[in-house]
């Protein structure tokens, strides 16, 4: 091996994505703690995708990515769906589309009022204020000076300022911040930029203490399982160019592998479901049977698209730049469809088969951020590097496909306001209004993962639940996990902000503060 490490440091924390970073950082700061920091990806730094908000898309399936697939299902048209994961420092957060969103009070409010004492949206509120350095300074509601740059987006491109215009025409209260506690209305996005470039947590909280002497960084370093004494975790083992090495933790082991790695981690481990490990002979540490279970995941509508009239370049921002959140139906407590304006074709592979899409293509993405389907994953072998067979069950529950057909109705009745009529040259997909049958095919076809696998190892104390409200895996000691699989249910918005949210959570239990 190129580096020669300790045998044991106080904290291993597994992941350098999202949340691996924001905990480092703390501990670094925070402790005089020795802090081991393990990445299976590589650097972030100087890769202009990476950087740039307008090329996030070219992430997606890139060699910066952990490329799963969802299985096949009725409910999607057969399709096996592309699930694309940051392997990378940063994690998602450096690959995702730059949108800083944290959900409703409700989302955080209904973590504690199923046990999870300390998560209702008052006490998670300054973890959020913390994090971030929002461009209007601080208030009551948002932070500064914070490790995370937060920007609205600027000069708005003509589909994002359409998605704005028509929004107000068909009634939607403007909002010029969509982080309040109740988001319901059209606004402006807030990006997570500094000088124009990404801000995620690699850039923001781990490359100041990169040098500190208590930090350890190793990038390319596969972790293959943990090791424990008794039921204490005591380290793990890991691979990285081709050396299998041993390390120990004598504080705590800490996941932050995500919401597909860290449950399959802790099954290599012999901890989850007792049939799974001894279907797959894995001996079993802890029998806990909700790992890999409770996957949830946003669902978009890749394929509502419009031709413009004119040419849609110069593109910006993060090729969106707008919003909107939305009741399917009006007796919600919580709006459960979310909107965004695309400045580019974004279509899945059958409606891109079935409609000609000019390149001149704008859309309209309806998305269905309180869903009620829920699903799994399971390892089809014992080894760290084999197939997973991950089943999100999206548009499985009724209630699901009846508000995203809400959300299709919708986003055809935002597309025929004055703004976008203006627009808009013709109909691409679907050319016009569909009877009930054809938007469900639609639905089935069209439908694509917001790429927000979560809740795997959720946090609770029933029979189901994985780790406790202090993140700690039940039954074991020395390892908690900090990262999108610990949630209870999912956010209704983007994962990214909440994630860096839980590191700051997990911190405050680690530092205090």
């Amino acid at each position: 091996m190129s580096v020669t490490l300790a045998r044991s440091f106080d904290y291993v924390i597994v992941g350098g994505g999202t949340a691996g970073c924001v905990l480092a950082r703390r501990l670094v700061e925070g402790t005089d703690a020795t802090v081991l920091l393990l990445e299976a990806g590589g650097s972030d730094e100087g890769i202009a995708s990476l950087s740039d908000p307008l090329r996030w898309i070219e992430n997606i399936g890139s060699s910066h990515a952990q490329n799963y697939f969802y299985e096949p299902s009725p409910h999607v048209a057969h399709r096996s769906i592309l699930l694309s994961r940051g392997r990378v420092l940063g994690g998602s957060g450096s690959t995702n589309a730059l949108i800083w969103a944290r959900g409703n009070r409700a989302d955080y409010d209904g973590w504690a009022e199923a046990g999870n004492v300390g998560w209702d949206y008052d006490s998670v509120l300054p973890l959020f204020k913390k994090s971030e350095d929002w461009e209007d300074g601080a208030s009551d509601l948002r932070g500064a000076g914070g490790p995370i740059r937060v920007e609205r987006a600027r000069n708005l491109h003509p589909v994002a300022a359409a998605l704005i215009d028509a929004g107000g025409s068909y009634g939607m209260p403007y909002l010029d911040d969509v982080n309040v506690p109740h988001p319901e209305g059209v606004g402006p996005i807030n990006m997570n930029v500094r000088g124009g470039e990404r801000c995620g947590t690699s850039r923001a909280y781990l490359r100041p203490v990169m040098h500190d002497a208590k930090l350890t960084v190793l990038t390319g370093a596969q972790v293959l399982s943990l090791t424990f004494s008794g039921t204490r975790c005591t380290g793990l083992e890991f691979l990285r160019e081709g050396e299998r090495r041993s390390i120990g933790a004598s504080q705590e082991v800490i996941l932050c592998a995500g919401a597909i790695d860290t449950p399959r981690l802790l099954m290599l481990s012999g901890i989850g479901p007792s049939e799974e490990l001894e279907r797959l002979g894995i001996p079993v540490v802890a029998a806990l049977p909700g790992v890999g279970r409770n996957l949830q995941e946003h669902v978009i509508v890749a394929g509502l698209c419009f031709e413009a009239k004119h040419s849609l370049m110069p593109l910006n921002n993060n090729l969106v730049g707008s919003t909107f959140h939305w009741k399917s139906r009006s007796e919600l407590r919580v709006p459960d469809l979310m909107f965004v304006s695309v400045q580019i074709p974004y279509v899945s592979a059958e409606i891109g088969a079935r409609y000609p899409i000019p390149a001149n293509t704008f859309c309209i993405a309806p998305g269905l951020v309180r869903v009620q389907s829920r699903g799994y994953l399971r390892m089809k072998t014992a080894r760290h590097d084999g197939p997973l067979e991950i089943q999100p069950n999206l548009l499985s529950e009724q209630a699901d496909v009846d508000a995203l057909l809400t959300g299709l109705e919708l986003g055809l009745d935002i597309a025929s306001q004055p703004a976008f009529r203006e627009l808009t040259r013709s109909w691409v997909a679907p050319t016009k209004r569909m009877s009930r049958e054809e938007s469900v095919a639609f639905l089935r076809q069209a439908c694509s993962p917001y790429f927000h696998p979560v809740g795997t190892c959720a946090m609770g104390s029933g029979e189901d639940a994985v780790v406790d409200a202090r993140l700690r895996v039940h039954g074991i000691e020395g390892l908690r996990i900090s990262d999108a699989s610990i949630m209870p249910t999912i956010p209704s918005a983007g994962t990214h902000a909440p994630s860096v949210m839980i590191g700051e959570f997990a911190s405050r239990l680690l530092v205090g503060g």
